[in-house]
């Protein structure tokens, strides 16, 4: 008899560290028969998969070779299909350009039921890491999180007029190598060439570094910097707050 279709949960691994899953995203991936994980998925997360698991990494990190996304979907839809309980793993929260919309589609369209399990997104874990807020009364009243690249790595063209108020904090995901060109955007909006501003490389891990400066500067001040790992860049007055040299670190709890 064939077996009843499994259920794939597009889980949440946060930004790196295990002690930052949700108990549900925890729950879910020790309960995995089959973990598809993106790059940037910490070993430590994959660790607390069983041992009789089977994991595949699918890459899905910027400007390198990674599995084609439909070769993705087809892999999840087979493994679902043999009544496994699959995890399809991914970095910060799989809502923001996680693209778990597409993948969500592609499964209901076959038959398969997913659930979603959100996980810390990387501005959030910065703020807390570097001990700012992201919103604060009289400086920042909304919080606008956007990706400063297309699909093909090239600086996106619209929208940037969104980003001029001085009392919007911005997240910009994925734009490590286009600061600069980003940066000369906001400004050419309105946002004033001073504003504060941060970068925060590995943002929620123990080696997470933040590279303070101001809108004009701070591309330059990050090409100098050479991060190798995954950039947020947060523009806004509340970034002022950041501590850092002493980055807040809470105590690490064991996790499974």
């Amino acid at each position: 008899m064939p077996h009843d279709p499994g259920k794939v949960r597009l889980v949440g691994a946060g930004p790196g560290s295990a002690d930052l899953l949700t108990v549900r995203a925890l729950r879910a991936i020790e309960g995995a028969q089959a973990l598809l994980y993106d790059a940037l998925v910490s070993d430590e997360v994959l660790a607390l998969a069983p041992a009789a698991c089977l994991k595949i990494q699918t890459g899905k990190r910027a400007g390198r070779t990674s599995m084609k996304q439909e070769t993705i979907n087809r892999l999840m839809l087979r493994l679902a299909r043999r009544g496994l309980d699959v995890v399809r793993l991914k970095g910060g929260d799989p809502s923001v350009f996680g693209r778990v919309g597409e993948e969500a589609a592609f499964l209901h369209s076959h038959g398969v039921a997913t659930e979603v399990v959100p996980g810390v997104t990387a501005a959030s874990a910065a703020a807390a890491q570097f001990g700012f807020p992201l919103t604060h009364r009289g400086e920042a009243r909304r919080l606008l999180i956007a990706t400063a690249t297309t699909e093909d790595s090239g600086l996106t063209e619209g929208g940037w007029a969104a980003a001029a108020d001085a009392q919007t904090t911005v997240a910009l995901y994925m734009g490590r190598d286009r600061l600069e060109a980003a940066a000369r955007k906001l400004i050419e909006q309105g946002r004033a060439p001073g504003t504060p501003a941060i970068a925060v490389e590995n943002a929620g891990r123990p080696d997470a570094r933040a590279i303070p400066g101001t809108l004009a500067d701070l591309g330059a001040v990050l090409a100098a910097a050479a991060p190798t790992g995954p950039v947020v860049l947060i523009v806004g007055e509340v970034t002022a707050q950041a501590a850092v040299a002493a980055p807040v670190q809470a105590p690490l709890a064991e996790v499974g």
